[in-house]
């Protein structure tokens, strides 16, 4: 059952959702929910627990973004995308290097908090 909370947003952060929601035709409570979620699934990760920072030791993109990923890699190669293809190349190449940075953070906090050895001595 959800929870309701109420908030006193800062002027410039109101305003910001309010052009966000306009923008994009959704409730202003309906963005202010998405990056809520969004900020959740980017906690720092030397916050997190152990568990789910040896889980993101293993990220990788999920299946079907890399099969997409790599069918846009191949036609690229045969010549030039369509800009909308080329945007959604973009976008999961974005998605990509995030993977990796976030990886990258949990291998580092792994082997501080000796959970993982070292990848070199």
């Amino acid at each position: 059952m959800p929870e309701v909370v109420t908030l006193e947003l800062p002027p410039n952060l109101a305003q910001k959702a309010r052009e966000i929601a306009s923008l994009t035709h959704k409730p202003l409570e309906t963005v202010l929910l998405e990056w809520l979620d969004y900020a959740l699934t980017d906690l720092p990760v030397a916050s997190l627990p152990d568990a789910q920072v040896l889980s993101l030791c293993e990220l990788q993109l999920e299946p079907e973004h890399q099969t997409r990923l790599d069918d846009y890699l191949s036609r690229q190669r045969e010549g030039p995308l369509s800009m909308q293809d080329q945007q959604a190349m973009d976008d999961l190449m974005q998605l990509y290097r995030q993977g990796l940075v976030r990886k990258a953070k949990a291998l580092q906090v792994a082997v501080q908090r000796g959970l993982r050895p070292p990848l070199s001595p």
